[in-house]
């Protein structure tokens, strides 16, 4: 029955979305299908939107559609059997929808200039191709990061002690291997053979890099990190394409490959080890540093820039400062602090539900998304309910930022709050705490940060979330069918537009 609705959801979105001869790629990350289309003008955005299962649609150089931790997982390669079973030529024309011609046009003009404006920066570019090389690494680190957590507490606990070094190997296998993973999918994702990345990147975590010296001083393995075996990959990537293009096609198998592991190898020893080491540990010594001495401040500004980033898709980006963070300390003081921004959206989502108690669509989508985003997953509260209304974004942030500063405060005067792993936030975080004191110190911490992020959010939100004109337009009997979104641009829209 499962398969059955997971491939119902699939045959749903797929002639929404220009159907399979327009869909180019089919990926996905914890909780978005993203799509590469050959046509853009032929998604139906807002019958996407009205789909039960779909919480928001977001635009970005692949065209997501934001499905949920664990569905999307299911829901995807249902999506892909659809797609290679179709045998249908390229559409001609746009399928027959509301909308009309002028309005196609004008949309197709805002997305050009808006990706030209947002998403075509080599920043951005580069930013998302980082992030690709570690989403997929994400559900390992989640497994291995709370089997860690509860390795801990039963040492702690002294119970399970001939089961507990088992537990301790099947938590620390994947972390004591990840450069490995990390050189194979930046081989992959920048255009290399992606098994020449992960064996240049092994000589990181190689035990006999012991017996070398570099700088004057002899190597220990791992150093370097994650940021060590993506440099290292990047170079095997373009000494592989120099090879391609210079070797003679006779001896292609045998030169490129030997080359590529040599003289990548060799310079990953003799200089990126060495300089990937310092860096890494710069970053930790800065994080330290930055929460040490600015903690309420830093913790205000990062619980408060947080939702932003994750809007534009960018907080992926940030997923190799955590690895290296965590190799370095065994946790990550960063995502407990930026974690809060879920903390603030739930309040905001509450906010509106109070204020806006006699609009059944916006209600029913909070209704919905609300679980969700107290299990640290914000996209649907996002793009479903702050995001489209405007002020309430803002008002969200407010409450992610109180909810960082309390964090950061902790941390400036000697406690840390950490997580092992990366991936879950809000409450689904707790298994995954960890700091330099008791886990039970870390834990009300944590827990009251996530408590002040709700309150303030829903205060924010409830007082300054609305002007007059927004009650008055969206505080009316709506039809539970019209989503937010909808109902939000029919409110910008009007000859007064909402300011925060």
């Amino acid at each position: 029955m499962t398969e059955n609705k997971n491939r119902a959801i699939a045959a749903a979105i797929l002639p929404l979305v220009g159907g399979a001869a327009n869909v180019t790629s089919v990926v996905h990350c914890m909780t978005r299908l993203r799509l590469g289309l050959a046509d853009r003008s032929l998604v139906q955005d807002e019958a996407l939107k009205a789909l039960p299962d779909v919480m928001g649609v977001v635009e970005d150089e692949t065209y997501q559609i934001v499905l949920g931790p664990g569905k999307v997982a299911r829901v995807t390669p249902e999506f892909e059997a659809l797609v290679a079973e179709a045998d249908v030529p390229a559409p001609a024309a746009a399928p027959a929808h509301t909308t009309t011609a002028d309005e196609l046009a004008d949309r197709g003009a805002e997305l050009k200039a808006a990706r030209k404006a947002k998403n075509a920066t080599p920043v951005k570019l580069f930013l998302r191709r980082i992030a690709n090389i570690f989403v997929p690494l994400i559900p390992a680190l989640i497994g291995c990061g709370i089997i860690a957590g509860i390795n801990g507490l039963l040492i702690n606990l002294e119970w399970l002690p001939g089961v507990t070094p088992a537990l301790a190997a099947i938590a620390s296998g994947f972390m004591a291997l990840i450069a490995v993973f990390v050189g194979y999918n930046t081989a992959k994702e920048f255009g290399g053979t992606p098994i020449l990345g992960g064996a240049v990147a092994a000589i990181i975590v190689y035990a006999g890099v012991a017996n070398i010296t570099a700088f004057g001083q002899k190597l220990s393995p791992g150093q370097g990190g994650v940021l060590g075996a993506l440099g290292a990959a990047v170079l095997a990537v373009y000494i592989e394409k120099w090879c391609r293009k210079w070797v003679p096609e006779a001896v292609d198998v045998l030169v490129t490959p030997t080359l590529t592991v040599l003289v990548s190898g060799l310079v990953t020893i003799f200089g990126l080890m060495y300089v990937a080491g310092e860096i890494s540990t710069g970053i930790g010594t800065a994080a330290n540093w930055l929460l040490d001495n600015t903690g309420a401040f830093a913790g205000l500004v990062l619980g408060g820039l947080f939702l932003p980033l994750v809007m534009l898709g960018l907080h992926q980006a940030l997923i190799p400062i955590h690895t290296t963070l965590i190799e370095q300390q065994g946790y990550t003081v960063l995502l407990p602090i930026l974690a809060m921004a879920g903390a603030g959206q739930v309040g905001c989502a509450i906010a509106v539900f109070k204020r806006l108690k006699h609009n059944a669509s916006i209600r029913k989508t909070i209704k919905s998304a609300l679980p969700a985003g107290f299990l640290g997953v914000g996209e649907p509260l996002i793009y479903g309910v702050s995001l489209p209304l405007g002020r309430p974004f803002i008002t969200a942030c407010v409450g992610g930022a109180a909810g960082g500063a309390f964090v950061g405060l902790f941390s400036m005067l000697g406690t840390k709050v950490g997580s092992t792993a990366i991936g879950p936030s809000g409450w689904a975080l707790f298994p995954l705490l960890k700091g330099n004191h008791g886990l039970g110190t870390t834990c009300l911490i944590y827990g009251g940060g996530l408590l002040i992020g709700y309150a303030v959010g829903f205060l924010a939100t409830y007082f300054f979330g609305f002007s007059k004109q927004m009650l008055s337009e969206l505080n009316q009997d709506v039809d539970a069918g019209e989503s937010p979104s909808a109902r939000a641009e029919t409110v910008s829209a009007s000859p007064e537009p909402a300011k925060v």
